[in-house]
């Protein structure tokens, strides 16, 4: 049981880390969202076809859609293995003398997520996939205008802040667990483990959460 409760957990740090990788990518590819409206929707529009026509990207893309799976699936089985082994909700680390808040609620903060992950390939990616959208003036389908009128109602812009905040809190109690699943979590290194998992969280998170405020402000000037 405890060999396989450790697979488990190898493969929930290997798709974790993968997704962690996936979200610098997509940052990096929605920071064109903060450029002037024409240049960003042309940029947007352009990025999007090209992650759709390409045969390397399609893999990744494959390879996100198992990841996500399995990393719920995963989350899943090492839960109810803790919860029948010592009736906890979730596994978190019992080594220091208290645990944060978020490692005790990560079945709410995951459920958050899960919850806004359906909305979120719903809004964007079901509509680029199977609908016919209009096209921009290069002839590429125009998400831009999808995404910046989703981001225009303001009780979408707070159900994705709420998500970016569950999601900030579960990155940084999955960054330190994988950390100690993969054996990293030395004394000798545990303050560069922590400092780096707190920077990449701010940068993924705050910059996430920077898109739709400033797309929603744009669209009341």
């Amino acid at each position: 049981m405890k060999t396989t409760t450790l697979q488990h957990k190898l493969w929930m740090s290997g798709t974790g880390l993968f997704l962690c990788f996936f979200l610098i990518i997509h940052l990096l590819g929605n920071l064109q969202l903060f450029l002037p409206p024409e240049q960003a929707r042309e940029q947007f529009n352009w990025y999007s076809h090209l992650l759709s026509g390409n045969i390397i990207i399609k893999t990744v893309s494959y390879v996100l859609y198992i990841s996500i799976i399995g990393h719920t699936i995963y989350a899943l089985i090492i839960t109810r293995k803790n919860a029948a082994a010592n009736g906890t909700k979730y596994a978190y680390d019992k080594r220091g003398t208290a645990s944060v808040w978020y490692s005790r609620n990560m079945g709410l903060l995951g459920t958050i997520i899960f919850i806004f992950l359906i909305i979120h390939f719903k809004d964007f990616w079901y509509q680029y996939k199977f609908t016919d959208l209009p096209l921009d003036a290069k002839g590429h389908k125009d998400l831009y205008t999808i995404v910046t009128k989703a981001y225009q109602q303001l009780w979408y812009v707070l159900v994705y802040e709420v998500a970016l905040l569950a999601l900030g809190f579960h990155l940084l109690h999955g960054f330190f667990s994988a950390a100690r699943t993969l054996g990293v979590f030395h004394p000798k290194y545990v303050r560069w483990v922590k400092t780096l998992g707190w920077v990449y969280t701010l940068v993924i998170i705050l910059g996430f959460m920077a898109m739709p405020i400033f797309v929603y402000l744009n669209g009341l000037s």
